[in-house]
């Protein structure tokens, strides 16, 4: 009896306790936090960009509920609003027949012109043109559909002393005198099956010769879409997009040399670049003596620079062929960007600053352009140069950002620096311990930063290179009021990984009304891509994890070895592994949580993610059954053999290989434990919408429950960012709460549906 008693009052306690978290309270606040965070902020400022070769600079600022867009002037240090904003919504609402408020304008790909005269912008896909005094605004009309590949019409391309036109025609080069109407046929070798591309044709500066790519056409793979439920028609309709995929035939290009005065041919040996993946546009010498292209050899272990000289030789200048794979993505210093790809030619390519990883690092070399050998290496150390912003020839510098440069601080919070070619004079410009995000005005004379870290708002100034002084300090973010709102920065946290000495970067998100007496469930934000880094570093008003989090949970995120911005080695553990996704790292990481907060409970750990992260977040239930219980899996790329070609053979190598299975979802699809939602839209053009399809096959013949939501007409964001982001967001939000929570989700169908929802931006 005494026993029987006992277990009714734990009944009642765990029932009790549960009751608290999950509700439909809940679900209202999460509802409202983005609101709620916003209307508190006070002059959180976004980065800036200048504008032209001017001194002025546009940034974008959150303030009290309002997303404005403003214009400083450096030279007289007068700030005023870029627009009118109330007149440019009404403009575009009329245009597109969508309805913008004036108060949270989100325009993509800004610029405007030097004289403040108009803008141009992309706002919902839409690439508008905005005069600024009358506020009018029309479309841009974007590049017509061509006809196919190797014989479409082109506009014929100038000699620069204007003498002579090339174009292609018939598959083949010709090129007219700028006084005739007569062809010169430079070559009779193309064809359909290899012929002499249109992306370009490339005069030598002197006007003597051309170079031109001939291309011999791979395999044109297709992916097919039946679009169920469109919005202008009853049917169903069909598309197709062209989709290369890991282990397809691709497009062969080879360079070839015309001399046009002696109609002389000259077919490149292709030893040093027998199988591109890519080539670069070639870059013609100013005296005319030879051009230079990049080689990114088919599996991305191979990287030149090859030279071609008049006469169609060929040398590899510069040669990078590391074990595992070279990051060849441009570096422009993004904050998720991994790119180690940069050149600059120096003095017409007398001398190459060069970026490699060869020393385990993210570094700078300078090379002997003429000879090929190193000069000397410009930057060392166990830090990682994450883009180049500026090369001054004169004064032999280069302005750099960089990750890493100070023992103890966060690694991946970037700083700006300089340094002379020789690797002397390395000076950093940024000095608040913060995360930093600048650019550099044209003339090179003025640097504009915006720094933040998640516990300290925006700071956006304005400084002098010459001596690094402050000019102004154009804004300063005020959190108090988000306090005060019941906002908390996310918590950074760091443990051991995997090697039981690299530190291991993480964020923990509490809920507003957090409780330390309670036991939380769990919820891992994934995103494993080895293209870059993920967990947030600079101050957030707002973050879908907050919203995540108040439903009564932790949610946390973390940057696992095999993601990038670190040493190589630890890029590395991704190649040929991508089921790998850091998860040993990221286990210890949560017990070292655990182990520090009794609040945290690993004992009900969930997991979602959305593409590699769909993937990601399904391969925790597949192989580590033992510590994730439940997931959810948006657009995932689970098997990296359906999936798009650079991202999947960069990290998991060519040809296609076991290693492809042994990381595969579908693969791998009966090991399922734990419970599972699959999210999938049925329009998705960047992963393959079948490979969610092949998983639930899988799943099927293996007898395995699971949960699935195929989105109509929803892309790649299935229901996360697009039009039907509400829905999701609120399936995600159930799914957690039924099984780590262990509650009932409220009843939306006998609610309104307006309460239901809450956005996932």
């Amino acid at each position: 009896m005494r026993r029987f008693l006992f277990a009714v009052a734990m009944t009642v306690s765990c029932f009790s306790y549960t009751l608290a978290q999950g509700t439909a309270a809940d679900y209202e606040r999460a509802k409202g936090l983005r609101e709620k965070y916003e209307a508190a902020a006070i002059d959180i400022a976004g980065a800036a960009t200048w504008i032209g070769t001017t001194h002025r600079f546009w940034y974008r600022k959150l303030s009290r509920g309002a997303n404005e867009y403003f214009i400083y002037d450096a030279d007289t240090l007068k700030k005023q609003p870029a627009f009118n904003h109330a007149m440019i919504a009404a403009s575009l609402s009329k245009l597109t027949n969508n309805t913008y408020k004036a108060s949270d304008l989100s325009l993509t790909q800004l610029r405007f012109d030097n004289n403040l005269i108009s803008f141009t912008a992309s706002i919902d896909g839409t690439v508008v043109r905005c005069t600024i005094a009358d506020s009018a605004c029309t479309k841009v009309d974007g590049p017509t559909p061509g006809t196919p590949p190797g014989n479409r019409p082109q506009q014929p391309v100038k000699s620069p002393d204007g003498k002579w036109e090339a174009s292609i025609n018939n598959y083949n080069v010709i090129v007219k005198a700028a006084d005739s109407r007569e062809p010169i046929v430079l070559s009779t070798d193309g064809s359909e099956g290899n012929y002499y591309s249109v992306r370009a044709i490339f005069w030598s500066p002197d006007s003597t010769k051309i170079a031109v790519y001939r291309l011999r056409p791979g395999y044109r793979r297709e992916v097919r879409y039946v679009e169920s439920s469109p919005e202008d028609q009853i049917q169903p309709k069909f598309s197709s997009i062209v989709y290369a995929k890991p282990g397809d035939v691709l497009d062969l290009e080879q360079p070839v040399l015309f001399d046009v005065a002696t109609r002389k041919q000259m077919n490149v040996d292709n030893a040093l670049f027998p199988n591109p993946y890519e080539l670069t546009d070639p870059v013609w010498r100013k005296d005319s003596s030879s051009f230079m292209f990049e080689y990114n050899q088919r599996g991305h272990q191979v990287y030149r620079v090859i030279e071609v000289n008049a006469n169609g030789q060929a040398r590899a200048v510069i040669s990078d062929e590391p074990k595992t794979f070279f990051s060849y993505r441009p570096a422009n210093g993004s904050l998720a960007d991994s790119g180690r790809r940069y050149r600059y030619n120096v003095n017409d390519g007398k001398e190459i600053i060069w970026m490699s990883e060869r020393d385990g690092w993210g570094h700078l070399y300078l090379y002997d352009g003429t000879s090929g050998a190193l000069k000397n290496q410009i930057t060392r150390g166990e830090w990682v140069v994450r883009g180049v912003q500026r090369v001054d020839e004169a004064k032999r510098q280069i302005w750099f950002c960089a990750g890493g440069t100070h023992a103890g601080k966060d690694p991946y919070f970037l700083s700006y620096f300089r340094v002379n070619f020789d690797g002397t004079g390395l000076t950093e410009l940024t000095t608040a311990d913060a995360n930093h995000n600048g650019s550099y005005s044209t003339d090179g004379e003025l640097f504009v930063d915006n720094y933040s870290r998640l516990d300290v708002a925006p700071v956006l100034e304005v400084r002098k290179t010459s001596d690094n002084s402050v000019v102004a300090t154009v804004e300063r973010g005020d959190a108090s009021g988000l306090v005060k709102a019941g906002w908390q920065a996310p918590e950074v946290f760091t443990a051991k990984g995997r090697d039981g000495k690299t530190d291991i970067w993480g964020v923990i998100v509490r809920p507003a009304n957090f409780d330390a007496a309670k036991r939380y469930p769990v919820i891992e934000n994934i995103y494993a891509g080895p293209q870059g880094s993920f967990v947030p570093k600079s101050f957030l008003t707002y973050s879908s994890m907050m919203a995540q989090a108040e439903i009564g949970f932790i949610v946390v995120q973390i940057d696992g070895m095999g993601t990038a911005n670190r040493s190589k080695a630890f890029h590395d553990v991704a190649w040929k592994n991508l089921g790998d996704a850091g998860f040993p790292d990221r286990i210890l990481w949560h017990k070292a949580v655990a182990a520090k907060y009794g609040w945290y409970d690993i004992s009900r750990v969930g997991i979602y993610g959305g593409s590699a992260g769909g993937q990601n977040s399904l391969g925790g239930l597949l192989f580590h059954p033992e510590f994730y219980k439940a997931a959810v899996s948006y657009a995932g790329c689970h098997d990296n053999r359906m999936d798009k070609i650079w991202w999947n053979e960069q990290w998991m190598g060519w040809p296609i290989g076991p290693q492809y299975s042994a990381s595969s979802n579908v693969d791998n699809a009966h090991r399922l434990q734990g419970e599972l939602l699959l999210v999938v839209g049925e329009m998705d053009t960047n992963v393959d919408p079948s490979s969610t399809m092949q998983v639930v096959s899988k799943l099927i013949k293996a007898n395995k429950n699971f949960d699935l939501l195929v989105v109509p007409g929803a892309n790649h964001a299935a229901a996360r960012g697009d039009r039907y982001a509400a829905y999701g967001a609120h399936k995600q939000y159930d799914f957690f709460v039924r099984h780590l929570l262990g509650v009932t989700p409220p009843l939306w169908n006998s609610a309104p549906a307006a309460s239901s929802t809450q956005s996932a931006r």
